[in-house]
C-alpha cells in the first residue's frame, strides 16, 4: 500500500472487523492518538463497525471519563482487551467486570518487548518477568474475568531454569501519534513527551501484514526532517492524518521543556503541601542514596519525586520513567509520565530491557493490599481490573523496592500535629490482609532473588524477611496494639529494636 495522507474519518474506515488494534498512551493524553480514537468511536456508533476488536496496549490510556481507551469501551466494538493498565478507563473496567469482554492483563514492559519480538517474528517473549505473579499460568495467566479463556503465556524450562513465554500477538492496525510527518511519511516524535513503544508497535503491525496509521500535528516538506529526527521511517507507515489542533496532552498544548527540545531554566518545582501522603514520602525518601538509579510509580510514590525536585537534589540521582525518560523533574497526578527538563529519551522496550536486567537500584511503588507473605496486589481490587502497567517489570527487578501507601482506606480519620500522628478512626477496608486478592508482586520470588523490600505507611514501616514481615518502625503517637496490630489480618514479627519514625515527618515544615 502506497503512503496516503487521509482524513481521520477516511483512515478509520480502513480498520476491519475483528482486527487486533495496537494502541499507545501513557495517561493524561501522553502520545495518544486522540483524534483517531474519537473517530473509531464515532464510526462505530453510526454504523456498528468496526466490531469485535482486540485492543492491545502497554500503559494506561484515557482521562477516566471519555477519552483514550474509553472511546473503545462499547459492547460490540471490542471483544478482547490485552492491557497493561486500565485505571484511566472506568468504562472498560466495567465491561470487564460484567464479563462483556475478554479481559487480560500482561505487564506493561512485557507488552512493549513482545511487540519487538512480534516484529522480528520470534517465538514470543521469553523472560523471568511475571514469575510468581498473577500472569504466571500456575496462577491466573493474566486472565482477569470468566470470559478470558485463551492461554497467552506458558512456563518453559531452559538450562534448568524456569521462564515465562508470552505468546506472539500479531497486530492488524496500529493507531499511533507523532509530531510531524514529511511528504514521504517519515515520522518525527520531537514534540512528544516520550517515545514509549511507538516504534515497536509500528514495526509489529507492519511485519504482521497490518497497517500503520499515524496522527501528526504537521506535514512538512520532503527533506525537512533530519535523519536523527525521524523515529519511525516511512517504510513502516501506511497512512498519515494531519491534526493541526493536536496537543502534547490533555492539559498541555505544547511545552518544549517537556519534549526535551529546550530547557526551562526558570522552572522551580512547587513544594508539595503537607499531608499524610507527604509524611509517607518523607520516610520513604530515607531509602535513597546518592548516585542511585531510581523509578517512581503512580500515586504516593510521586510525592517522593516531588520532594527531590523541591529540594534541588535531582542531580544526586538518576531518575527514570518506564516510558523511556531520564532526568528532569517528574510531573505528578494526571501528568504522571511527563518530566520537565528531561535529559534523555529512549524507546520503552529498551528502558524495560535495562529494568529487567537489574539496572534499577531503588523503586518507589504503590500498593493496594499486602499480605503475610509480603505479596502485594495493585492489579485487581474489589473485583475491578486495574492492571499494573510497568509495576511487575519494575518491582520484580529493582535491587530495593519501597512500597508506599496508606495503612488502610475508606473512612479513616487521621490527625497530625506537634510531630505526632493520631488515629481518630481506622478505615473500613484493611490493606494488610491475610491473603491478597491477586499477586502482583511475589514476596517469595523477592526473597529468592535477594531483593530488599520495604513497606512504608503513615503508621508503620515493615520489611520483608525469611521469617515474615518484620515491623521495624511506628509513627510517633501511634498505639501499636490499637492502631496497628488490630487493624491487620495477620501478626507480623515485631523487631526487638522497634523504634519511632522521625517526628519531623509529621510536621507542616521539615
Amino acid at each position: 500500500m502506497k503512503l496516503q495522507f487521509l482524513s481521520a474519518k477516511e483512515a478509520i474506515e480502513l480498520i476491519p472487523d475483528e482486527a487486533t488494534v495496537g494502541l499507545i498512551g501513557g495517561g493524561g493524553g501522553l502520545v495518544e492518538a486522540t483524534l483517531l480514537h474519537h473517530h473509531v468511536e464515532k464510526r462505530f456508533l453510526a454504523s456498528g463497525h468496526p466490531k469485535k476488536l482486540t485492543c492491545l496496549h502497554a500503559l494506561g490510556i484515557g482521562d477516566r471519563k471519555e477519552r483514550g481507551l474509553n472511546r473503545f469501551a462499547h459492547e460490540g466494538l471490542v471483544q478482547r482487551v490485552i492491557g497493561g493498565h486500565w485505571v484511566w478507563s472506568p468504562r472498560m473496567q466495567q465491561l470487564a467486570k460484567d464479563n462483556k469482554i475478554e479481559a487480560y492483563v500482561l505487564p506493561g514492559g512485557v507488552i512493549m518487548q513482545l511487540m519487538r519480538e512480534v516484529s522480528a517474528k520470534r517465538p514470543g517473549l521469553i523472560t523471568h518477568v511475571g514469575l510468581g505473579t498473577f500472569v504466571d499460568p500456575t496462577l491466573d495467566g493474566g486472565k482477569m474475568n470468566q470470559t478470558a479463556q485463551e492461554d497467552l503465556v506458558e512456563r518453559i524450562e531452559i538450562d534448568g531454569k524456569t521462564y515465562l513465554r508470552y505468546l506472539p500477538i500479531p497486530v492488524d492496525i496500529a493507531l499511533l501519534k507523532g509530531s510531524k510527518a514529511d511528504e514521504d511519511g517519515n515520522i518525527s516524535l520531537d514534540e512528544e513527551p516520550a517515545n514509549v513503544d511507538i516504534y515497536a508497535m509500528a514495526a509489529a503491525a507492519h511485519n504482521s501484514g497490518g497497517k500503520v496509521i499515524f496522527q501528526v500535528r504537521e506535514k512538512v516538506r520532503k527533506g525537512e526532517l533530519g535523519a536523527r529526527q525521524v523515529r519511525v521511517p516511512s517504510a513502516l507507515v501506511d497512512v498519515v492524518v494531519v491534526d493541526p489542533d493536536q496537543r502534547q496532552g490533555y492539559e498541555l498544548i505544547y511545552d518544549p521543556s517537556i519534549s526535551g527540545e529546550q530547557q526551562d531554566a526558570k522552572y522551580h518545582s512547587e513544594k508539595p503541601p503537607f499531608s499524610v501522603r507527604l509524611a509517607i514520602a518523607r520516610r520513604a525518601r530515607l531509602e535513597l542514596f546518592k548516585g542511585a538509579v531510581i523509578n517512581f510509580g503512580f500515586g504516593i510514590p510521586d510525592q517522593v519525586a516531588a520532594l527531590i525536585a523541591q529540594s534541588g537534589e535531582s542531580e544526586d540521582y538518576f531518575q527514570t520513567i518506564e516510558h523511556g525518560t531520564y532526568g528532569g523533574n517528574l510531573l505528578t497526578g494526571n501528568l504522571f509520565g511527563y518530566a520537565k527538563n528531561p535529559t534523555c529519551m529512549i524507546d520503552g522496550p529498551s528502558q524495560f530491557d535495562f529494568y529487567s536486567g537489574g539496572g534499577l537500584d531503588v523503586a518507589f511503588l504503590g500498593f493496594g493490599q499486602i499480605d503475610q507473605e509480603g505479596n502485594v496486589n495493585v492489579s485487581k481490587l474489589d473485583g475491578v481490573t486495574v492492571g499494573p502497567g510497568g509495576f511487575i517489570d519494575i518491582a520484580q527487578n529493582a535491587k530495593k523496592v519501597v512500597f508506599c501507601g496508606t495503612f488502610d482506606t475508606k473512612g479513616s480519620k487521621l490527625r497530625t500535629g506537634a510531630g505526632e500522628l493520631k488515629v481518630e478512626k481506622s478505615g473500613e477496608i484493611k490493606k494488610l490482609v491475610q491473603h491478597v486478592d491477586q499477586i502482583t508482586f511475589s514476596g517469595k520470588q523477592a526473597l529468592k532473588q535477594k531483593q530488599e523490600v520495604i513497606y512504608a505507611t503513615e503508621r508503620a514501616l515493615l520489611r520483608l524477611t525469611e521469617a515474615g514481615l518484620l515491623l521495624e518502625e511506628l509513627a510517633p503517637g501511634v498505639d501499636l496494639e490499637k492502631d496497628v496490630l488490630e487493624q491487620m489480618d495477620f501478626v507480623p514479627v515485631i523487631s526487638q529494636q522497634l523504634k519511632r519514625m522521625d517526628w519531623s515527618f509529621f510536621m507542616e515544615q521539615e
